[in-house]
């Protein structure tokens, strides 16, 4: 067996097939494993070692975990979110806690001046973890089809969900403004979509948010995402599996029939090499796979990334204007400038070819969870990261700089609208005096990890369901992993169920191998 591709989830593969006994070799273009989930030192003089690019673990599940052996702590962040707001001049903040109490309850009745927005937030969100409860325990399994979950879910959650734009369902469940966004922005990351989008792609994006171990929760992996890339990789080495890195491939040749083995091509150490293997699990982008098996870079099919990424290191945390504690408030996800309105006013004007005026983003405090990464020299210090919404990859083709230094720009304004002093004042300088800043725009992203567009789901995310009609005659068919070649299966974020860091498309493809013997 091959693994193109040392992501995680082709380390996932690696993993299960080489502890069954197979032979596996894993070829990584970088001279790392790890993919996206990895750990750096991002700052010169600095031992900070950021989740440089995903960032925060919720889709892994707990029996994955297990079956690989993997001695990985993940942190439970102990507020939900925090969303400050500027109302007739005075500043508050929207805050859930986790898990949600008395504190939330005000919170959303100072905002909104009754207790009814908040019991529609409840009630909303216990349809929702109803409808996770059913969908969680089929991911590890072969696909159940669309009526399997569908006659097993609250009919009106089933067609808030799934069945018409999300939006429509927020509108008609929320009066607020700001409550109606903070719901929808788990639709839109890594999305760029309407909330009205009739295609649904950001209701898929929103079910993925919600459905991981049941729960949902987002949890911070101690150590950084490194630690679970690393713990993947000495898994599937103790298994068996050889890991090259520094070995890019360049074809994949399947018998002109379809079936039968597969050869792979990759170089390393300045050679050309040549294998043969039974199966190729792809973990790359379905795109990117379709160039290595001789195909055209068609620019039309290439996927469109949509979120700028933002690190930054702080002497300190900043204060507040809202009064907020920044260890509370910083403590989960800080929603900035994503009010419905604002969204939507955003998604046009990006849909349009311009940056957003009011870019809506969110914040994440890893160092508030797990101090660990902050390094023997650290205290004192925190990470901050940034993930910015409706920045698809063509607003910066004409003018990447330009439109990076603006998109940059209006990020920072939209943290600084909430603080006593700004951001600025509070970054930490490296050994070189620059600001602790570093900025990722999709195409970078795409440079760094050959995810084409930068779309960190390598597409548009698929329900985690087969339609009803759906043949399901094979095993690839069977666990949503197939490319239409039977030795070539996707195994990474382009299969169904497939995207964030959960290990699901790795397992899902070395499933159907196994099944194949």
């Amino acid at each position: 067996m091959v693994v193109v591709g040392g992501g995680h989830n082709g380390l996932v593969s690696a993993a299960y097939l080489s502890r069954a006994g197979l032979s596996v070799l894993v070829l990584e273009r970088l001279d790392h494993t790890g993919g996206a989930a990895v750990s750096a030192q991002a700052f010169a003089g600095h031992d900070t070692r950021l989740s440089r690019y995903s960032y925060l673990v919720s889709l892994m599940p707990q029996r994955l975990m297990a079956d690989l052996g993997l001695d990985v702590a993940l942190a439970s962040r102990t507020t939900a979110s925090y969303t400050p707001w500027v109302r007739d001049g005075v500043h508050g903040g929207l805050l859930v806690e986790r898990p949600e109490g008395k504190k939330t309850r005000k919170s959303f009745a100072k905002l909104t001046g009754s207790d009814e927005e908040y019991d529609a937030w409840t009630r909303f969100y216990e349809g929702v973890g109803g409808l996770a409860e059913v969908v969680a325990p089929t991911l590890l399994d072969p696909l159940p089809t669309e009526r399997d979950i569908r006659d097993r879910v609250d009919p009106e959650i089933w067609r808030d969900v799934v069945e018409r734009p999300l939006g429509a369902a927020i509108e008609e469940r929320f009066r607020d403004d700001l409550v109606r966004g903070v719901v929808g922005t788990d639709a839109l990351i890594g999305t760029f979509a309407s909330l009205h989008d009739p295609s649904l792609i950001q209701n898929r994006c929103f079910l993925y948010h919600l459905v991981g171990n049941g729960t949902g929760e987002w949890r911070v992996p101690v150590g950084g995402m490194g630690a679970v890339t690393d713990a993947l990789a000495r898994s599937a080495v103790e298994g068996g599996a050889e890991i090259l890195t520094s070995a890019g491939v360049s074809a994949i040749r399947t018998s002109p029939s379809g079936d039968g083995e597969a050869e792979v091509t990759w170089d390393a150490d300045g050679r050309s090499h040549t294998v043969e293997a039974r199966f190729v699990l792809a973990n790359v982008a379905p795109w990117v796979l379709g160039i290595l098996l001789g195909g055209d870079e068609d620019p039309a099919a290439k996927p469109v990334g949509a979120q700028l990424k933002i690190n930054f290191l702080l002497d300190r945390l900043p204060e507040l204007r809202s009064g907020r504690n920044p260890e509370v408030a910083f403590a989960g996800t800080l929603h900035l400038a994503e009010e419905l309105s604002t969204l939507e006013t955003a998604y046009a004007e990006a849909a349009a070819g311009r940056v957003p005026s009011v870019l809506p983003g969110e914040v994440y405090c890893h160092s508030l969870t797990d101090p660990s990464i902050l390094g023997p020299s650290g205290e004192g210090r925190h990470t901050l990261t940034y993930f910015g919404l409706h920045t698809p990859a063509t607003l910066f083709d004409a003018d990447p700089g330009t439109a990076k230094a603006s998109a940059v720009a209006r990020a920072i304004a939209s943290l600084n609208e909430h603080l006593v002093e700004p951001i600025e004042s509070c970054v930490s300088r490296d050994a070189n005096g620059n600001p602790c800043i570093e900025a990722k725009i999709p195409q970078e992203i795409e440079a760094d990890l050959a995810m084409p567009g930068g779309h960190i789901f390598h597409g548009d995310l698929e329900w985690p369901w087969a339609p009803n009609r759906s043949r399901l005659d094979t095993p690839a068919q069977q666990w949503g992993v197939q490319t239409g070649l039977d030795a070539v299966l996707l195994c990474g974020s382009g299969a169904r169920r497939g995207g964030a860091v959960s290990g699901i498309g790795g397992h899902n493809a070395a499933q159907a191998v196994l099944a194949s013997r």
